[in-house]
């Protein structure tokens, strides 16, 4: 956003020197920062597997298709000897209390049978009036869960006075409650894994909240709500951006794409065809440390910002008394 600022003072004529200023400082710093490793590998690579069903959004909530969707996940994780194995957001489209445990009982030996634990998307009811949307851990580690605490408006939850959109747009499970904004790391397959979900990974804030303690980031989202559109492109630019500057890898898992594993440095080390069903395995390694962002979060950016508003005021007072 600076940039594009900068860039049209300069086109408009405006304090074209801070704008110049602005340009150097921004891509100068920004390759300066790539240059120091600011975290280390923890720990010995381990196996992940990321799991893309590909369920039509028309057809997710469909009661016939229920059955189907199920058999998918199972099938492609017992596929995999990952120690590691992710599923998306709300992989399993009903609550949980109401998933056969036979069909839990299924996915958590194929977890053990590797040693090492899955992470599957699923709304779980604590009351008749609160629901959230979770990711919960099955495994040879302790069952762990992750509520969303980032909800979107008027798609997991109504602002009040707003019910009437609710009833209007009829979307599945649009009134989530959310979760705690400190939720701890899940401690799973030999890692201490922070997990956000779908467009969560928006607030980097948010997402450094979880460092230095996590050694890997973890993506379970559904954005075949966008189609064939630049929003799933986006999505994996957002991801990129958490994975560069908290210095960790970030494994993004999807139901329809992009599905792909981060590495520390934001660079892409493998993906999915979007649109396909699928299973991506790799081999990650965890790491520790904190990055610049992580130690002083937007701190650093927002005085970057009063600064140049300070030296924009100052040039237009100039401007004036000339």
């Amino acid at each position: 956003m600076m940039a594009a600022g900068a860039l049209w003072c300069l086109l408009a004529g405006h304090a074209r020197r801070i704008a110049a200023l602005v340009l150097v400082l921004l891509f100068a710093g920004g390759a300066a920062l790539r240059l120091p490793v600011w975290t280390t590998p923890e720990g010995a690579p381990i196996g992940v597997a990321l799991l893309q069903g590909n369920v039509p959004q028309e057809m997710k909530f469909n009661p016939q298709r229920y059955a189907s969707t199920l058999e998918t996940y199972a099938r492609l994780a017992e596929g995999t000897r990952a120690r590691l194995i992710v599923l998306p957001e709300t992989a399993l489209p009903g609550f949980l209390d109401r998933v056969d445990p036979a069909y839990l009982a299924r996915l958590e030996s194929v977890a053990r049978r590797n040693a090492g634990d899955l992470l599957i998307g699923v709304p779980i009811r604590d009351s008749a009036t609160r629901y959230t949307n979770s990711v919960l851990s099955l495994g040879t580690a302790s069952r762990q869960r992750y509520d969303k605490a980032h909800l979107v408006p008027f798609g997991e939850f109504i602002p009040p006075g707003f019910d009437w959109v609710l009833r209007l747009l009829s979307i599945p499970l649009s009134d989530f409650s959310p979760g705690p904004p400190d939720q701890r790391p899940l401690l799973v397959a030999g890692q201490r894994v922070a997990v956000n979900i779908c467009y969560e990974h928006a607030y980097g804030a948010a997402i450094a909240r979880a460092l230095p303690e996590a050694s890997l980031l973890v993506n379970a989202s559904n954005v075949a709500w966008f189609g064939d559109s630049l929003a799933p492109g986006q999505h994996m630019a957002i991801a990129r951006m958490r994975a560069l500057e908290t210095g960790r890898v970030l494994l993004t898992t999807t139901n329809t794409g992009i599905t792909a594993v981060i590495a520390h440095d934001g660079e892409v080390i493998a993906r999915l065809p979007q649109f396909v069903e699928g299973r991506l395995d790799a081999v990650i390694q965890g790491r520790r440390g904190s990055t610049p962002y992580v130690r002083l979060g937007d701190a650093l950016a927002l005085a970057v910002c009063a600064l140049f508003v300070l030296l924009a005021l100052a040039q237009a007072r100039r401007a004036q008394s000339r």
